[in-house]
């Protein structure tokens, strides 16, 4: 085969000549049409003749930078008259029933600008049965079956990990391997049980849900919640690190120390703290509804006592700094209870009254307290920060039957 082949008849030439079952196929070029040159084209289909009918695929240069399924395959007669057509047919649907589709993509995934007159086709005899698309999710191979038209009673489209044959897993392992990249495997499974390989995309630069959820996900421990309606939210997230708070307040407690002479030495301490405040302030009157990642809320061993006594030696910036400390507590807590959301160690929960508990705004919005358990809290910080997570990216919970939320960075 000639080195100008697209992508789509490139790979499944690759294939057929490592022995995968692909059907005999050839590929006419678009300057073929134009010259009316069908020699190797008659010659072709004077040996497929035998159902009436081919399959023209579409095939154009560029195709493989558009999704799947935004060019077309016809069924035609198995003659030069009816390959003509179907071309025809396939460049027409491209400028008209398929022409926002291809503007999206050319707006959205940087697909790139093309000439449809530039159309190639591969052509391949007709296979009465059905199709299965097989592609690799995550760690696990699923299968999407098609209806067959031939069946007087007809199934919906699904989708299965277990195929309707074991054969299917294997082939499909064999194919992504063979051809070195995650991809997308198209089959055609004749009405005698034969599984055919008629098309092999490359997707392995097409990021899925599921991959991105779980690289950039974190699995809890448990969550508490009284109304239980639905499994998964979205919340913005403020990241709550009153260790790291804490260490910044005694850092400038020493930068004060060492230049004690400096008359706003002591002010610049409590700015720290009313900096923090107004950024909790801030970020709750951003979001209507939102969510805390507590890295460490009130329980940070001897930084806050550390903090609040490290100035004793000089008493009148010490006195100013404890109550700002203590006054901080209370903003702290404010914050807290505004958050329909906390995600944090087991110690933590949100304080449930009442109205919390079962009012009405609790219909919409019931609160919930995702944990993970004590012994863990050094390991699920650390994952989390070197996931990335920061204040206002927007997460998503998801409950599993177990009732264990995976967190999502989004």
């Amino acid at each position: 085969m000639e080195d100008h082949l697209p992508e789509k008849a490139k790979l499944l030439e690759k294939l057929r000549s490592e022995g995968f079952m692909v059907p005999e196929f050839i590929f006419v070029a678009a300057e073929k049409f134009e010259n009316k040159a069908f020699d190797e084209l008659e010659a072709f289909l004077e040996t497929h003749r035998e159902s009436y009918k081919v399959i023209a695929r579409s095939a154009h240069p560029m195709e493989f930078r558009f999704k799947g399924g935004t060019f077309d395959s016809l069924e035609t007669y198995a003659d030069t008259g009816g390959i003509v057509y179907a071309r025809n047919k396939i460049i027409k649907l491209a400028r008209e029933s398929k022409y926002l589709s291809i503007r999206r993509q050319q707006v959205f995934n940087q697909a790139p600008e093309i000439d449809v007159d530039q159309m190639g086709v591969i052509v391949m005899p007709f296979i009465n049965g059905f199709s299965v698309m097989a592609k690799m999710i995550g760690n696990h191979w699923e299968f999407g079956y098609c209806r067959n038209r031939n069946h007087k009673v007809q199934k919906d489209p699904h989708i299965t990990k277990v195929p309707h044959d074991r054969k299917l897993v294997q082939l499909s392992k064999a194919i992504q391997q063979s051809l070195g990249f995650k991809c997308e495997i198209e089959y055609i499974i004749s009405t005698d049980g034969e599984i055919h390989v008629v098309q092999a995309k490359d997707i392995s630069t097409i990021e899925t849900l599921e991959e991105k959820e779980q690289e950039y996900s974190i699995r809890l421990d448990g969550i508490r919640r009284i109304r239980k309606r639905r499994n998964y939210r979205e919340r913005p997230v403020y990241v709550m690190d009153n260790k790291a708070f804490y260490i910044k307040i005694i850092s400038a407690c020493e930068d004060f120390i060492h230049d004690a002479s400096d008359n706003t030495g002591c002010e610049r301490i409590l700015d720290i703290v009313k900096a923090y405040e107004d950024e909790l302030e801030s970020f709750a009157m951003r979001h209507h509804r939102f969510a805390i990642i507590g890295y460490a809320i009130h329980d940070t061993g001897e930084l806050y006592q550390i903090a609040s006594h490290y100035l004793d030696e000089y008493p009148e910036c010490q006195k100013k700094l404890a109550k700002a400390l203590h006054n901080n507590l209370y903003k702290i807590d404010i914050f807290l209870a505004e958050a329909d959301t906390l995600i944090a160690r087991d110690k933590f929960r949100l304080n449930l009254c009442s109205h919390d508990a079962y009012g009405i705004d609790t219909v919409r919005n019931p609160l919930w307290s995702a944990f993970w358990y004590a012994d863990r809290h050094e390991e699920v910080v650390k994952e989390f920060k070197a996931l990335g997570f920061k204040t206002d990216d927007t997460i998503g919970i998801d409950i599993d039957p177990q009732g264990q939320p995976v967190i999502y960075r989004h």
